[in-house]
């Protein structure tokens, strides 16, 4: 994640009397580290958690309470709301979830909360029955409605004692939850987007197969800037996974798996309302082997060689269906003098809207954090220097629009 994600984002943080108080702490630094203006709203039973003073050091703003309410000081719950871009409530009690449904505003909290004209995020954290209580689900089905983002809570061993569902959502859930509303744009909102991830794993037998390096964090990196877009992101991987639930994960493992994923996922988006995106980023098998022994080769009867006998894999992404999408292929070489051209070969051979070439080096080696990529387009062909691989994939995200 870029360390300056949310700059210039005003984002306004509340906290009600819930022993998961404690988190905020967490998603108040994860909200500055990325360079966010955060300031604080605490409830009175709050305060009995947490002392305003925590709250205040580390987000190096004065935090609203009763005490220090102050109309001159344009320090009150009309003057922070209009500051801020956002307001997140987390942790939300049952008590302020259920006040908020019907409009009661009884103190500097709720009276922010009902006086608030920009989005609200809500992260309900609450004893399991009072969770499940039917008044305060239909309260969170009111504030849904009313256009409150809600962040579900966990299902686990609860601080009561009791286990089930009322755990505050995980830090990471909710920072890139309320990122998200922050930085969503028009085109990207609710488009669907595949990305495939990862290099696939072909059987040799049951313990040993045959793969590459790629670690999918590229295709990692694409999918949380497309989600933080506002896209409805399915990510098809046999490489590393987001953090965070948010974004549909499937994972694969051999290359007849990820085709058959891919193009059921595919199919589901037929009949979209904006022109779905592909990225397909994996790292398929070249070739598979002929044979796929059951059970373990030993060497003890293989002898002192071994000979693997390949077969050619099929080229998935030529023989995919590709009507109605906009599809950006990946290509790795080592090759540096022949690189381009063998992309750009790729690029008609294949009927693709782009191509993304990696020309791997030791600085952008595979596993590495950075990238280095051309972005090649039907018309043009644009250089991505040496950066993270999250701002490779806001910018690969931002050219793709223009396919």
């Amino acid at each position: 994640m870029r360390n300056t994600l949310l700059s210039g984002k005003k984002i306004l943080v509340g906290v009600t009397g819930s022993i998961a108080i404690y988190k905020t702490l967490e998603l108040i630094r994860l909200l500055v580290k990325a360079s966010g203006d955060v300031k604080v709203v605490m409830s009175e039973d709050a305060k009995r958690f947490i002392s305003p003073l925590t709250f205040e050091t580390i987000s190096q703003n004065k935090v609203l309470h009763v005490d220090t309410e102050s109309w001159s000081e344009e320090l009150s719950h009309i003057h922070i709301g209009k500051w801020a871009d956002m307001f997140i409530i987390a942790p939300a009690s049952v008590n302020t979830i259920n006040k908020l449904s019907y409009g009661i505003a009884d103190n500097l909290l709720t009276q922010t909360a009902i006086a608030f004209t920009k989005p609200i995020l809500l992260a309900p954290s609450a004893n399991t029955h009072m969770m499940l209580n039917p008044i305060t689900q239909e309260s969170l089905k009111r504030l849904q409605n009313f256009g409150y983002v809600i962040v579900a809570p966990e299902s686990k061993l609860l601080a009561c004692n009791d286990e089930g569902v009322g755990a505050l959502a995980s830090v990471e859930e909710i920072f890139y939850a309320a990122a998200r509303v922050l930085l969503k744009e028009p085109f990207w909102e609710g488009r669907d987007v595949i990305i495939t991830g990862g290099g696939t794993r072909e059987k040799i037998d049951d313990v040993r197969c045959l793969s590459n390096f790629s670690s999918g964090k590229q295709a990692l990196a694409l999918a949380t800037v497309a989600y933080l877009k506002g896209a409805n992101v399915t990510l098809i991987t046999g490489g590393e996974a987001p953090e965070f639930k948010a974004i549909s994960t499937l994972h694969v493992s051999s290359s007849h798996e990820l085709r058959t994923t891919l193009e059921a996922q595919m199919r589901l988006c037929q009949n979209a309302e904006k022109t779905p995106y592909l990225f397909m980023t994996a790292a398929i098998s070249d070739y598979l082997p002929e044979h796929v022994h059951h059970g373990k080769l030993k060497k003890e009867t293989l002898g002192e060689s071994y000979c693997l006998k390949l077969k050619r894999n099929v080229d998935i992404l030529s023989e995919l269906d590709k009507t109605g999408w906009v599809v950006v292929g990946f290509k790795a070489e080592t090759d540096e003098e022949n690189a381009l051209q063998n992309a750009q070969t790729m690029l008609e051979k294949k009927g693709l809207n782009g191509v993304c070439l990696n020309i791997v080096k030791e600085q952008n080696r595979f596993g590495s954090n950075q990238n280095e990529v051309y972005f090649i387009g039907l018309d043009a062909i644009v250089h991505l220097p040496l950066r993270s691989k999250f701002e490779i994939a806001e910018q690969i995200i931002t050219l793709a629009q223009t396919l």
